[in-house]
């Protein structure tokens, strides 16, 4: 068996020799055999953000002091860019490390950096790289993305909306923009209704950042946005209140055409055997019943409730389908669900239950045992 693919490989011998290759191309007095050889210097250890941040120190000792001279470098290189195989989704990790220097060498210079970043972006997402920023000089950070909302590049365009998401993933969190989100809701609005999937895909999931801490105004917005909405923004809106379904917060199912307050009947889980052990799965089944004289269309998830180390259960939520249930009709749920080792979570022996939520509430559940 072929081991598996680590993202942190993406940052490997042939992402360096395209570093190397690219300032070789732009700064001739570049040391490429030296810059290869200090990145590889323990790279295999480190994991891939630690790879990220080694490359960026060793690419410190082979650039211009200055940082406005490294800036000329820098903004040659996109056009001589190797930009790899399509196919490869972990291409990009390459430029990583160009991107985030910005933000490691140019804090003092926001104005230059900025103008490199909207450079560089296309080559790898300057998302990471321009938090610093928007910490450092909020307001002028603010005002110049406003100013990228049009841009002609859908990677600006997408900056704009990603580079400000209060809770980005593998990033530092913007916590001002957790207590307060209105200055992204700001560019979100100029982007709602961009042409490209791309960058609706980053409003949604901003706006998906704000329901978590704020889920009322998540709906307000999306509310507002759903009056004459395309089919395009209609997607952003399910898309970003994926958090507030899966919570079951009751405001949200009537924006998204659902039934409010749904009245049906659920049969008790049916269990295709009452104890497993990990590794293995469990099959339920259950009906839900429509004895009212309408038609009610409903979100249906379930829940693993995990026991814990306590002895105390911590449930998660999966998702599972849509359904329209006629009046005086039925419809039948069958899932089967494998309990496996992951890294995320560690497994205890003890009662676990299985529970099924109509529009994130719960209508039945069964108990199981699981051997560890």
């Amino acid at each position: 068996m072929s081991e598996p693919f680590l993202l942190k490989n993406g940052l490997a011998r042939p992402a360096i020799d395209r570093i190397a290759t690219a300032f070789k191309a732009v700064h001739p007095e570049f040391e490429v055999k030296q810059f290869a050889r200090a990145s590889m210097k323990g790279l295999d250890k480190l994991e891939l953000k630690e790879r990220v941040q080694h490359v960026i120190c060793v690419l410190g000792e082979h650039l211009p002091r200055s940082f406005p001279e490294t800036v000329k470098l820098l903004k040659r290189i996109p056009p001589v860019w190797d930009y790899g195989e399509p196919d490869d989704s972990t291409a990009s990790f390459a430029a990583w490390p160009i991107t985030d220097c910005v933000a490691e060498f140019g804090l003092d210079h926001p104005r230059l950096a900025l103008g490199t970043l909207k450079k560089l972006t296309c080559m790898f997402s300057a998302e990471f790289a321009v938090r610093p920023f928007l910490l450092s000089d909020p307001d002028f950070v603010y005002e110049t993305l406003a100013s990228w909302c049009s841009d002609r590049s859908e990677h600006v365009r997408r900056l704009v909306s990603e580079g400000t998401r209060p809770r980005l993933p593998w990033s530092v969190q913007l916590n001002p923009a957790i207590a307060d989100p209105s200055r992204g809701i700001v560019l979100l609005e100029k982007l709602k209704d961009d042409q490209s999937l791309y960058v609706r895909r980053s409003v949604a999931n901003h706006l998906n950042d704000i329901a978590k801490d704020h889920p009322e105004t998540c709906i307000a917005v999306c509310k507002r946005w759903n009056n004459g909405a395309s089919e395009e923004r209609k997607w952003i809106i399910r898309h970003a209140t994926r958090t507030l379904v899966k919570a079951g917060h009751p405001d949200v199912f009537g924006l998204l055409g659902f039934t409010e307050n749904p009245r049906l009947q659920a049969s008790p889980i049916e269990l295709n055997r009452q104890s497993l052990r990990l590794g293995g799965d469990i099959t339920f089944a259950a009906r839900l019943s429509n004895n009212n004289k309408r038609t009610q269309r409903v979100v249906i998830d379930y829940a693993i409730h995990h026991r814990k180390a306590n002895g105390t259960t911590q449930p998660k939520v999966f998702k599972l389908k849509e359904a329209t249930i006629a009046p005086g009709n039925e419809h039948v749920i069958k899932k089967r669900h494998a309990i496996k080792p992951i890294s995320t979570r560690r497994y205890y022996s003890g009662k676990h239950a299985i529970e099924l939520l109509v529009n994130g509430q719960p209508v039945a559940k069964a108990t199981f045992d699981l051997k560890v």
